[in-house]
């Protein structure tokens, strides 16, 4: 929820406006990508609230006066009310969020003097598609880029690859990190070649098969050793081939990667006249690498695969002439009518207009059952409020129609769809490096100088053991070759690629390693209640006839009385009423009045009847009976909303009414509890009794009622003091004070929410709650695979150190070495074959 106030001073504006009313809105909840006060965003979404009908002015607060960058919006309560400017300000700042993004840099990371500096911002500012870039008082390199013209990977790589060494460390603050980080020898796969993406297998093919030559001729047949040499000889070029060139590359990058290091031992050993073992490690380490290429690809193509999804061409219906023309979808404008033909996939976001269909969105939110659409009841006002548009009616780029022809009106530009949208977010998660991958990264950092003198120790081994200098040269090679860390340096991020691309063909999307591995530790969860647990909206959960009448009198009563009111309880009554009535005949009724707080009066079939609260029958008429009595109290206390019928003197019963519990909560509630939550707590608006009724029908071990955001913000703090790891469920916008207290927030029906994708940690895109067993589950397994992986990788590297310097060789070590890479990436890629089994 956007954190606010209202304020009865003038906020700090000048001149003093005469405005009735003064609202703060707290720029950590709006804009959460943006970390100053001075950013372009800012002054954008001040111009766009400023320009509403009813509002003052819009401005930010001076940094004296606010502990965090705040604006302050004066506006008139009479043409603009408080709910209407919370949510504009949200869709306002949602645009802005799905057009503008931000990265930040630490400065001393990516050039170490002012000349670098500048010459960094000048290559910055050169690059299409990028809007400002600047050093921030913090020393921080901050840019801000247009989304549709450059990617933040495109960005991150044109930016960090040619002038420093490390990933760039992010601060916190950015929505998109800065990271373009490469972990070991987690190069970019897929060379290119005559052979096209298998050209480094095939190399390697042929590596192993001139080695093979090679020592055929050596061992059995009479060749001159010139000619064994040559086959030697070419065996090394084609298993070096890829290897030299991004040995060279992290050169000029100021790297001594694992490649340089192979490469260094390889023609080590043909020095010492072992030409045909030189061969055989560069041979192996070529294999060793096409496979990890080849298997991680397999997880990236997953990922690609989603933006595959929508189709390339869409039919558009031209408004002055009634043809259908068909255009690329990247020529697609707001407002365009797409017809959609049966049995295809939908080319852009939008809202059905005409015709009815069934529609499977399990590509964008996992569901598995195809929803049914129809069109919307006003096309000019959901066109002017695409957010407010119901599920029923709202459509997704990428997804599949079914039997019915529809028309869809398009909100959405094809690379801001919220497909696009979600492969952008899923690609930009493989730069976030977890809290075991900094580990890991750490750790090299000591452990490859500290192999690197052990090395150099070795080959002065001969002083201490009478053995030949090329024998502790030899030796030193192995051990080297032994220590390079491959597996290491891939086992987190394999792991965390697999999980984020499996969790996104689910229909969850979560933001990199970091909050997979979060989600993976937590051990308590708090839930919103309203449209998180329960449905969102009130309905019939009990009809109680009083002696004497049936139900479908009652309900009839009833329903002929609320359907002229608006109020919520009223609709619900009408609405869930005439579905229980069926066929039955509703009675017309008149001189309908509402008695404010309390319920509606009207006559119907010439009787005086009332529908309301005990209220309404407080003044005069019979005495409500005494078994009535009691059954509304029970009720009352079970936290229903309970409503009274009487017609004339006759007392016809009481209707239940509740905001119900999700179908499937108490199973998700279970399904947690199996996984090991051990703490479980709702969190409501609502009355402490309605939240026990609610939690108690769950599961949900603890209720907290009658709470403001700032409360819940409160109760999750105190959580977090006694669980450590809390998770907060909440829809992504209302919920985000609390769900940023959390140690991770995680978003419900995301699919139709902007500010929810981009700000919370993890997104279920369905309304569905089943999603979140399954990314816990996930979550759960990938930590158990990354833990497998580097306790696995760092046995093999303890066990291979030591038996390399008491004489295993260069060949077994680097068939070894090798194995446990692919191994520790095939582990990884189990994860994209997981299915949730709590």
């Amino acid at each position: 929820m956007v954190r606010w106030e209202r304020r009865h001073d003038d906020c700090g504006i000048h001149g003093g406006a005469a405005v009735t009313e003064n609202m703060v809105l707290d720029l950590v909840d709006l804009l959460p990508e943006v970390s100053e006060g001075e950013d372009r965003c800012v002054g954008r979404l001040s111009r766009d609230l400023a320009a509403i009908t009813g509002v003052e002015d819009a401005h930010l607060l001076d940094a004296a006066e606010a502990e965090r960058s705040r604006l302050c919006v004066h506006y008139d309560p009479d043409q603009t009310g408080d709910q209407d400017l919370r949510q504009r300000a949200r869709h306002a700042a949602g645009e802005l969020s799905a057009r503008y993004g931000h990265l930040r840099w630490q400065a001393d990371e990516l050039a170490a003097d002012a000349e670098g500096r500048a010459a960094l911002l000048d290559r910055a500012r050169s690059i299409e598609g990028v809007v400002e870039a600047s050093f921030a008082d913090t020393n921080a390199l901050q840019v801000e880029f247009e989304r549709r013209r450059v990617t933040a990977e495109k960005l991150t790589e044109l930016l960090t690859a040619p002038v420093r060494d490390e990933s760039g460390a992010d601060d916190g603050h950015s929505h998109e990190h800065g990271h373009s980080h490469e972990h070991g020898h987690s190069h970019e796969h897929g060379h290119g070649g005559i052979f096209g993406e298998r050209s480094e297998l095939v190399f390697a093919a042929l590596s192993g098969l001139l080695l093979f030559v090679g020592w055929t001729m050596a061992t059995f047949l009479d060749t001159p050793r010139l000619v064994e040499l040559a086959t030697y000889s070419a065996a090394f070029f084609f298993g070096a081939y890829y290897t030299t060139q991004e040995a060279y590359q992290n050169i000029r990058a100021k790297r001594f990667e694992i490649d340089f290091l192979m490469l260094v031992a390889a023609a080590g050993a043909a020095a010492l006249g072992e030409v045909a073992e030189g061969a055989l490690l560069l041979f192996l380490f070529s294999v060793g690498h096409a496979l990890e290429g080849y298997a991680m690809g397999r997880a990236r193509r997953a990922i690609e695969a989603l933006a595959e999804l929508a189709p390339k061409t869409a039919l558009v219906r031209r408004a002055d002439t009634g043809e259908t023309v068909e255009v690329p979808v990247e020529q697609l404008r707001l407002g365009d009518v797409v017809v959609v033909r049966p049995n295809i996939r939908l080319a852009a976001d939008g809202f059905v207009v005409a015709g009815t269909s069934s529609i499977d969105q399990a590509p964008v939110t996992g569901e598995s059952v195809p929803v049914d659409k129809s069109p919307v009841p006003d096309v000019a006002a959901a066109a002017a409020a695409p957010d407010q548009i119901g599920a029923s009616s709202r459509v997704f780029a990428g997804t599949i129609n079914g039997a019915g022809a529809i028309e869809i009106q398009v909100t959405r530009l094809a690379s801001d769809s919220t497909m696009a949208r979600v492969v952008r977010l899923v690609a930009e998660a493989q730069t976030k490096t977890s809290p075991t991958q900094r580990f890991t990264d750490k750790f090299q950092r000591i452990f490859v100088p500290a192999v690197l003198t052990l090395v150099v120790v070795l080959l002065f081994a001969g002083l201490v053991i009478d053995e030949p200098f090329s024998a502790s040269v030899y030796r030193a090679l192995a051990v080297l070759v032994a220590a390079s860390p491959c597996a290491l340096a891939i086992a987190t991020p394999s792991a965390v690629l697999s999980a984020v691309a499996r969790a996104a063909r689910a229909g969850v999307l979560v933001k990199g390693g970091a909050p997979l591995e979060e989600l993976g530790r937590i051990n308590a969860i708090a839930f919103d209640k309203t449209g998180t647990l329960t449905e969102g909206l009130p309905r019939i959960a009990d009809v109680i006839p009083a002696e004497g009448v049936d139900e479908a009198e009652l309900l009839a009563i009833a329903v002929s009385v609320e359907e002229q009111s608006d109020h919520p309880l009223a609709r619900a009554i009408v609405r869930d009423g005439r579905e229980r009535l069926g066929d039955t005949p509703v009675p017309r009724a008149q001189n309908v009045r509402s008695v404010t707080g309390r319920g509606v009066l009207a006559t119907v079939n010439g009787i005086a009847t009332g529908v309301g609260r005990r209220e309404l029958f407080a003044d005069d008429g019979p005495v409500l009976p005494e078994a009535l009595d009691r059954e509304v109290t029970r009720y009352e206390e079970q936290g229903r909303t309970t409503m009274l019928v009487r017609a004339g003197e006759r007392w016809l019963g009481v209707v239940g009414l509740m905001d119900l519990p999700r179908a499937e909560a108490a199973q998700v509630v279970e399904r947690l509890g199996r996984l090991g939550m051990t703490s479980t707590i709702m969190l409501s608006g609502d009355n402490q009794r309605v939240a026990d009724a609610v939690a108690a029908q769950v599961g949900i071990g603890q209720a907290r009622g009658g709470l403001m955001p700032e409360d819940k913000v409160t109760e999750v703090a105190r959580l977090r003091e006694t669980h450590t790891r809390v998770a907060m469920v909440g829809d992504g916008v209302n919920d985000a004070p609390a769900m940023a207290t959390a140690s991770i927030g995680i978003a419900m029906g995301a699919a139709g929410s902007d500010v929810a994708l981009e700000t919370a940690d993890v997104a279920l895109m369905a309304d569905d709650l089943k999603a979140l067993p399954f990314a816990v589950g996930l979550s759960r397994r990938a930590s158990r695979i990354i833990a497998q992986n580097l306790w696995a990788s760092l046995g093999i590297v303890a066990v291979l150190i030591p038996a390399t310097i008491l004489g295993l060789g260069i060949g077994p070590a680097v068939l070894i070495h090798e194995g446990s890479t692919v191994i520790v990436v095939a582990n990884a890629l189990r994860l994209l074959a997981y299915r949730d089994r709590s």
